[in-house]
């Protein structure tokens, strides 16, 4: 006689045979009793099956492909705690030995065998850690001089990463922001400069600004920094957020000097699950020299059998993004990150300039300088339109495309462009049929007899903010 049970899950049960795809996945409560594994797998699968595919996702920088080889490496350490040091020495060995490798691709001075960083999980906790090293420092000079160390600041582009306004709040540091603007698409470092006064713990130049995937000019930076703290006695020392650029600037524009090889950047940050090509979540930081790391931010645990001496926020964290980084540097050495960094900008450039060809468009900057640019619709073009950059995001959602379309940071919050980040396994056919599922969509948008919701919104909004398009193509505000 049959099992008449065998729908409520065995292994005689077809998955979609079973009572269970019946019901509702759990909200609030946990489940009486246990599932089989092949049940719960779908259940969970299909919870995310209408999701974007994460290689035609081109809003986010994390990396979304790796090779076969990286993927089961990473899978068989899935399970390892990198801070048991004790159970797993190999792992801690192999982190510094990524460091090293990092620094060295930043031309740091330091001759220890083993250079100053630390292992984040991604680059918002490195560049919380840069931070809050320049803050000890600074802290320590005040004490030392007997003067007051309440109201420290800081000075960074409005084109700032979010990580910012955290490090600022919960340090309670002042953020002092130099506006961006259309003539000055990037941190202008006499603006920068005035902003700096004797409480000021660094200035934060950005490797591929978030919003534009522009570069700030370090070198002019320094340069500049240097006559002021030569003039001032201060030492206000440089960090760089190098997020994006931090493994794109070493192998395609190695000449170009924003890192260690000017005198006032003291620390680096990047993140390894963007362009160093690891799957998430990932970050390094690096300092000059191990001066420029407070003794204060390292702690040692008696941890499992072993005194642990660790820089960072968090305490445990996995070890398969090290494993991962580290097969990257060996299977792809220099030459082979510099192939894959060089593919992403010429397919970042191919789009930038058949984008720029189509009637609608216009781009933010002439310039690629990282794999990604945006875009927003011409002012003469936008005057008469009926649909918003919005709308066509959201036709786009319809073929699988995550392209975002957002306002500009403060200062330019009235003007919405589109972003694409081309990353490793977006390729130049990928390209094409984004290109051609754009200009479809563009199409049908054309026929809309009436202004979409989203275009009566924004004529709303700048209405009241007093923003008007010039016939120059580019956005300004009334003045």
């Amino acid at each position: 006689m049959e099992d008449s049970n065998f729908r409520k899950g065995d292994a005689k049960t077809a998955i979609f045979g079973s009572e269970k795809m019946l019901q509702a996945s759990p909200v609030d409560k946990i489940p009486d009793g246990p599932t089989t594994p092949e049940i719960a797998y779908q259940m969970v699968k299909d919870e995310t099956f209408a999701q974007t595919q994460p290689r035609l996702n081109l809003a986010t920088f994390v990396t979304t492909y790796m090779d076969d080889y990286a993927t089961k490496l990473m899978n068989e350490a899935i399970n390892i705690n990198y801070i048991d040091e004790t159970e797993y020495p190999r792992i801690a060995v192999m982190n510094a030995k990524c460091i090293n490798i990092v620094a060295n691709l930043w031309n740091t001075p330091e001759q220890a065998k083993w250079k100053a960083g630390a292992l984040a999980i991604g680059s918002s906790e490195a560049c919380m850690l840069g931070g809050v090293a320049a803050w000890l420092r600074w802290r320590k000079k005040r004490q030392a001089a007997g003067k007051p160390v309440d109201k420290p600041n800081f000075v960074i582009s409005t084109g700032f990463q979010v990580v910012w306004e955290k490090f600022a709040q919960l340090w309670q540091i002042e953020m002092r922001q130099v506006p961006l603007t259309l003539e000055k698409t990037t941190l202008d470092p006499e603006e920068a400069l005035k902003m700096c006064d004797e409480n000021t713990i660094c200035i934060v130049p950005i490797q591929g600004v978030t919003w534009t995937g522009l570069n700030d000019d370090v070198e002019a930076l320094d340069k500049a920094l240097d006559a002021y703290n030569t003039k001032t006695g201060y030492d206000i020392p440089i960090h760089v957020d190098a997020a994006s650029g931090g493994f794109i600037l070493p192998f395609l524009k190695p000449e170009l000097k924003w890192d260690f090889r000017l005198k006032w950047v003291l620390s680096i940050s990047t993140s390894g699950h963007k362009f160093g090509l690891v799957y998430p979540g990932l970050g390094w930081v690096v300092w000059k020299d191990k001066s420029y790391l407070p003794d204060s931010m390292s702690f040692s645990v008696n941890y499992l059998g072993a005194n642990i001496t660790q820089v960072g926020l968090n305490f445990s964290r996995p070890a398969a993004q090290i494993l991962g980084q580290y097969y990257q540097f060996i299977r792809l050495g220099f030459e082979g990150y510099k192939a894959v960094q060089e593919n992403s900008m010429a397919v970042t450039q191919y789009l930038h300039d058949q984008i720029g060809k189509m009637a609608p468009f216009v781009n933010y900057s002439n310039e690629v300088v990282n794999p990604l640019f945006i875009w927003y619709l011409k002012p003469d073009y936008a005057k008469k339109a009926k649909w918003t950059l919005y709308d066509l995001q959201d036709k786009l959602k319809q073929s699988g495309w995550m392209v975002p379309a957002y306002t500009l940071p403060n200062n330019l919050e009235n003007h919405v462009v589109m972003r694409i980040v081309a990353r490793q396994g977006f390729s130049r056919d990928m390209a094409d049929q984004l290109l051609n599922d754009i200009t479809g969509a563009v199409a049908e948008l054309e026929k809309l007899e009436y202004p979409t919701p989203t275009r009566i919104a924004q004529d709303k909004n700048q209405e009241v903010k007093g923003s008007v398009f010039t016939h120059t193509g580019m956005p300004h505000k009334k003045k």
